[in-house]
């Protein structure tokens, strides 16, 4: 073979090569972004304001979705911020029950009570306020407010990233759920828009297999008293 030929072939190769590792990223783009587009798309009708949510018939429970706790158990900005707008839309009628859903797997970590004390020192009776000690994740958090909560119809309050997930999962987990999103006005944003991609991606596919949150436990009916669910 000449070497014109040679170079003829390995320019040939390296073109092949090219070729093989553009087709593969754009797949995995495709992998990557196209799931977390469709559940965007699909439930960006559920997410309504307050005033909307106050024109529904009585949900259920309105359900907070947990985040950070500092050390001394006091709530980070944004899960304070979940938790007064579940406040508001709690005031304006919504449902005569809240639901805070959140982490409580160590004895030092408590999102839920930090949650519950904020509303109870905010007026809500205490035994209007449920506390889900296993939300450890969106997907457990849903799963129980409908397995052992018994909730149906329910408004989630969270952040706006946050809730396009979150309302999927409940679809697809029989639940009739709406959103009234907390904006997101912190730094950072890009990079929780970025990790939210990838959790999307990865509960659309626990939606399809549906497999038991970390920890069920007992049936506590959001329509009873909530102080079954104090420590």
């Amino acid at each position: 073979m000449t070497k014109k030929a040679a170079a003829k072939q390995k320019k040939t190769s390296l073109k092949k090569v090219l070729l093989i590792l553009f087709l593969l990223s754009a797949f995995a783009a495709a992998a990557v972004f196209v799931p977390n587009a469709i559940v965007k798309a699909s439930q960006e009708k559920r997410i309504i304001s307050l005033e909307e949510a106050a024109e529904f018939e009585k949900a259920d429970c309105i359900l907070a979705l947990g985040c950070r706790v500092y050390s001394n158990g006091s709530m980070s900005p944004m899960l304070q911020d979940r938790v007064q707008l579940a406040l508001d839309v709690y005031n304006a009628g919504v449902s005569d029950k809240l639901l805070m859903s959140g982490d409580h797997g160590q004895a030092d970590y408590n999102e839920v009570q930090a949650m519950k004390d904020y509303l109870i020192e905010n007026g809500v009776s205490s035994s209007d306020v449920f506390m889900d000690h296993a939300g450890f994740s969106t997907y457990d958090s849903l799963y129980r407010a409908k397995a052992v909560f018994n909730a149906n119809r329910i408004i989630i309050v969270t952040h706006r990233f946050h809730l396009y997930r979150a309302l999927y999962i409940a679809e697809k987990l029989g639940i009739e759920a709406y959103g009234v999103a907390v904006e997101d006005l912190y730094g950072g944003s890009t990079r929780r828009e970025i990790r939210e991609i990838l959790a999307r991606d990865k509960d659309i596919v626990k939606c399809i297999f549906k497999p038991k949150p970390t920890y069920l436990g007992d049936v506590i009916d959001v329509r009873g008293d909530g102080d079954r669910t104090n420590d």
